[in-house]
């Protein structure tokens, strides 16, 4: 398989990704993998990084850059109001094409940056519980982060939407920042107590390469990872940006697993490390750090409590979900 085979295919892996999401990315995406010249942009990137929502993403990125540029009325994130028609591919198609240079020095430099806040919602109770168990203010890390935003998970609020109940309320009530989440009960299950408040006496990320929210340039690569016609998760990442500049987290570049201790050991609080998507085992990085600690992990479509104390290790799971933090179903 040559690259251009290669980057053909992650386009069209990535348009069958995006289909009934996003209906501006499957439209440009299905039509890049069918157009040889503009899928060899994407080979740029390398076999690793290639894939269909990085070119998406460089795209965005320019167009952010040139937002009086008339495929801007294609992209809700620059205030456009068109739907994808008959103009909207060969207007993306020239446009790429006349800034080859520049799409292919992004793609080569950069990668995909996913920050989805809403995955707060998912991983609150689980701290919650986490916080409860050790008895008092916890120690908060992310591994795998990337700018840190669930690292202000104690300061945000919290909507959850239950038959049983009405809305369940959480986090602290004058936040900057409200979270909605479906919850549904599985057959047996109780509805989870959520307190106001998790206190937090010190956080910490660490990640391969942690980006830095007051630079603007990092700042503006992670809102152009942000799928272009998904104008309210946009939303939440600049309120959720603004909330954790006001109290920048310690972030840490190292790898998540093998450096966990980096961001773990300055800590002097009961230690919560959470995880969201990352596809990562942190058991045995737990177990070498000599104290007790708790992994609050939203991976493959479940949220789990895992507690590691003196050698044993426990885990609990306590929902299933979506991946971006619509809905939780509580077990």
């Amino acid at each position: 398989m040559t690259s251009l085979d290669l980057a053909q295919q992650r386009l069209r892996a990535f348009a069958e990704e995006a289909s009934g999401i996003s209906p501006l990315y499957e439209h440009l995406a299905s039509r890049a993998a069918e157009d040889p010249e503009v899928a060899d942009l994407l080979t740029a990137a390398g076999e690793e990084h290639a894939t269909g929502e990085l070119l998406l993403a460089a795209a965005h990125r320019l167009v952010q850059a040139e937002p009086f540029h008339q495929l801007s009325n294609y992209y809700p994130s620059l205030g456009g109001t068109y739907g994808a028609d008959e103009s909207t591919w060969p207007l993306f198609r020239d446009f790429l094409l006349e800034r080859s240079e520049r799409v292919r020095a992004l793609v080569a430099s950069q990668v995909i940056q996913t920050n989805e806040v809403r995955r707060a919602a998912l991983l609150y109770p689980a701290v919650a519980a986490a916080a409860k168990q050790a008895g008092g203010p916890i120690g908060l890390v992310e591994a795998a982060t990337t700018a840190g935003l669930l690292l202000g998970l104690d300061q945000y609020s919290y909507r959850y939407q239950t038959a049983e109940a009405g809305q369940v309320v959480a986090g602290p009530t004058k936040a900057a920042l409200g979270l909605h989440c479906s919850l549904e009960l599985a057959p047996g299950a109780a509805l989870p107590k959520l307190p106001k408040t998790v206190k937090v006496a010190a956080k910490a990320g660490i990640g391969v390469s942690p980006a830095d929210l007051a630079d603007e340039d990092a700042y503006a690569w992670l809102e152009a990872c942000v799928w272009a016609d998904q104008p309210e998760r946009l939303r939440l990442f600049g309120v959720a940006s603004g909330v954790l500049r006001k109290n920048p987290p310690r972030l840490v570049a190292g790898d998540p697993v093998g450096d966990l201790a980096k961001a773990a050991d300055p800590i002097d609080a009961p230690l919560v490390v959470i995880t969201s998507g990352s596809g990562l085992d942190l058991v045995p990085a737990l177990s070498t750090l000599g104290r007790e600690s708790w992994w609050a992990a939203h991976e493959d479509g479940e949220v789990r409590l895992v507690r590691v104390r003196a050698g044993e290790v426990s885990s609990t799971t306590l929902a299933t979900t979506e991946a971006h933090g619509h809905r939780l179903v509580w077990r």
